[in-house]
Order: structure tokens, then sequence, then C-alpha cells
């Protein structure tokens, strides 16, 4: 069976196939979300075995065979891409949040080297002193922007008019841009117009994987961005809430 050219990938996750083999949910920058099956990858001295672990860039290639109406595909080969060894520690949970959030939001198959390239930039991100809250917040921003669940933040999403600075809104799954009522996440105006200024470049061609811009406009709200996003994804990963976000609002409360 001939193979498909390497394309770079990370592993999300994967789970025991039979006693020799697994299956992977892969990100891959030339064929978007892919779940392929690794046979062979449990024996003891399979060359896969060491190298399918999250976090690390992998160069993977899949059988010819497999097209993009077959749901699973076959891994032909894997190899460690380079690169520092993750470190992990206090990123660890953040960054299993991340794959968790790509395996339940992003179709099979749909080419987003934009997104893939924001996600390489996010892993180191998150180990850094400091960056962690507005690295994910800035993630998910671009997540919901490629796939068309984000609204544009400078307007008012029923009237079509420029937000107020000094307006409190609030970011509703159906309805948009809406101003605040008592009860709600907010956002000061000033700042959804920020957050679009530095949203817009972020998918052009010649723009970084997640933009310095963007880090620093995300963490000028990091506390209310979380909390207003939060209730854009609940609704759009649907009723079974992110089991690595759970784990984390445990942790922090015990």
């Amino acid at each position: 069976m001939k193979t498909r050219a390497a394309t770079a990938a990370f592993v999300l996750h994967s789970h025991d196939w039979s006693e020799s083999s697994l299956i992977l949910d892969l990100f891959t920058r030339a064929h978007g979300r892919v779940v392929a099956v690794a046979k062979g990858a449990k024996r003891p001295y399979s060359q896969l075995r060491p190298v399918l672990l999250p976090f690390q860039r992998l160069s993977v290639a899949f059988g010819a065979k497999q097209g993009q109406d077959v749901e699973v595909w076959l891994l032909r080969q894997a190899e460690w891409a380079g690169g520092p060894a993750w470190p992990g520690g206090d990123a660890l949970l953040p960054g299993f949040y991340a794959n968790e959030l790509l395996m339940r939001l992003l179709p099979r198959h749909d080419h987003l080297p934009r997104l893939f390239d924001a996600y390489v930039d996010l892993l180191p991100a998150l180990t850094l002193p400091g960056t962690l809250h507005a690295a994910l917040r800035a993630f998910e921003l671009m997540v919901l922007r490629q796939l068309g669940h984000l609204p544009d933040l400078s307007l008012h999403s029923a009237s079509g008019q420029p937000v107020n600075d000094d307006v409190l809104y609030t970011l509703h799954p159906e309805l948009g841009v809406c101003e605040a009522q008592a009860d709600d996440a907010t956002l000061p105006g000033w700042l959804m117009r920020q957050l679009e200024s530095v949203l817009q470049p972020a998918f052009e061609a010649d723009a970084d994987g997640l933009p310095e811009p963007l880090l620093q406009a995300c963490a000028l709200g990091s506390s209310g961005l979380r909390s207003v996003l939060r209730i854009v994804l609940h609704y759009h990963v649907g009723p079974q809430p992110l089991r690595t976000r759970q784990l984390m609002m445990d942790l922090q409360q015990t």
C-alpha cells in the first residue's frame, strides 16, 4: 500500500483497540483532526510505542487508500519531529483541556493550518510564568472564530452598531454580542473592540500562531473573558461537560 505524504501532527488522545493496537485522535497540519488506528503500537518492541504521546510534535503518514469518506484512517508511520520535551507540571491539565476542546469541537478532516500553528504556540506558552490563562483564552477565541462560532466582537449583533466603550456586554451563544443583564458574565465595550482588532489579523496568511497582540489583549481581561467564553464553549460542546475543565475547577476548590 502506498503512503500519503508525511504531515506534522500531535496526539490528542489514544485508547486501546486490541491487545496490540491503538486508536488515536490526531491533530494534523495537512488533514486537520484525524482518527487513526496504529497497528501493533502496543507491542514491546514497536517503534511507534515511545513516539505516540501527547504534546510531542510528530511527523506522521497515513495509508493512501484512506480517504476522507473513511472514518478511521490507517497510521503507516510516525516519527518524533524534534523540539524540546514538553515539561508539563502545572501546564499538564490545561494542555489536556486544549486537547479535549479540539476533540469535541473540530470536525474530522477539515484543513485548519492556522489553528494548528496556534496549538503549536500554545503548548510552550502554557509553561511560561504569567502566560497560561491569557494563552488559553487566546486559543479558545481562535478555535471559536475558526469554526464560525464567534461573531464580530466590535459590533452589537442585533443592531449592527459599534459597541460603546463604557457599556458592559456579554456574548450569547445564539444572539451574539448584546448588552449584559444583571447576572451575565460581562466584558466592557472597549475590550470587545480591542479583542476584535487583534483577532482579525490573527488569521492572515503571515500571522504568528498565537500573535502577541492577541495574548496581550486577553491578559487585560482574562478573568471576565474566561467566564464569557465558558458559556459559549459549553453551548457548542453539547450537554456533556468538558471533563478536564471540571477537573481543573475541582482541584482549584480543594
